[in-house]
């Protein structure tokens, strides 16, 4: 479990754009990756954009490092929020899990058309993938 205090510093030096201090930490200590879910549930665009570059960062150079996210992130397809959804489901893509297509398939029926959209684009990337 991470401390209130450490989570609160890592969220706010993301809001600062202080993301390559935030990947260093990260990969120095792989603890701090259920964080990713609490910055794409943030209210602050900026802490849940910075989320989205930290896994384009990871996905890129160690995405099996990512797989302990997953499951985070498929229960997040479901959250009351769209834009929570969406960013979820946008992750999901980067991150190219195959396991996570019947989940995304599901998600294919959300209400908003936004995330419908992310949730389509998403499927593709994964699908592309293998």
């Amino acid at each position: 479990m991470i401390d209130d205090e450490i989570k609160d510093m890592v969220l706010d030096y993301m809001e600062k754009g202080f993301l390559e201090n935030i990947v260093d930490m990260f990969k120095h200590d792989e603890s701090l990756y259920p964080l990713i879910i609490d910055m794409i549930q943030d209210e602050r665009m900026r802490v849940r954009l910075g989320a989205t570059a930290l896994v384009e960062e990871f996905s890129a150079q160690m995405r099996d490092t990512l797989s302990p996210i997953v499951p985070a992130l498929i229960l997040l397809l479901t959250n009351p929020n769209p834009t929570i959804r969406g960013d979820a489901a946008n992750l999901l893509g980067i991150i190219r899990h195959r396991d996570t297509l019947p989940f995304l398939m599901a998600a294919e029926k959300d209400e908003d058309m936004s995330v419908r959209e992310i949730v389509k684009d998403s499927i593709e990337e994964i699908k592309a993938r293998w």
